[in-house]
């Protein structure tokens, strides 16, 4: 893992300590419970229930790590300042790609935040990178796995 910092909102860091949170209390005592049970069946080592369950604790396990290391390192994004015109982490970017008539707003978030069907584009992404430090009326040419894309700034807020 990394020890670069994760930029988070106030609602991504709320969401994360929440999923900590249920990941700890809840889900750990349910995958606890179903090996409890699994073992109770006898032989352990023959046991698909068991297996399962091992497999589910390892997954759980990991991802409250991921979890945990997110929030140690956690930036929370300043989202009040970021209205100064530039385009910044936390920054709402409207923009019209090249042969386009329609209007496409993303907002700029930390990568663990990252949701493109929800319009919240990563500052690590090739996208959002190229986006970084440009203002309203700035063309930006990104290359992205799928080729180059050719983007018009149109707001910033």
């Amino acid at each position: 893992m990394t020890d670069k910092p994760t930029y988070l909102t106030r609602d991504g860091r709320a969401k994360l300590e929440a999923e900590l949170e249920e990941l700890t209390t809840v889900e750990r005592k349910h995958i606890a419970e179903r090996i409890a049970a699994a073992k109770e069946l006898g032989d352990i080592s023959e046991s698909g229930e068991y297996e399962d369950a091992k497999k589910s604790q390892s997954l759980l396990e990991g991802r409250i790590r991921d979890v945990k290391h997110i929030l140690s390192r956690a930036e929370l994004i300043d989202e009040v300042s970021v209205g100064n015109g530039e385009v910044r982490v936390g920054s709402s970017v409207t923009v019209r790609m090249e042969d386009d008539t329609e209007d496409e707003t993303w907002t700029i978030v930390g990568s663990a935040e990252a949701n493109p069907r929800q319009g919240r584009i990563s500052n690590e992404s090739p996208i959002g990178s190229a986006l970084l430090g440009k203002r309203a009326r700035h063309k930006v040419t990104v290359q992205t796995p799928s080729g180059v894309m050719k983007l018009t700034i149109v707001k910033v807020k």
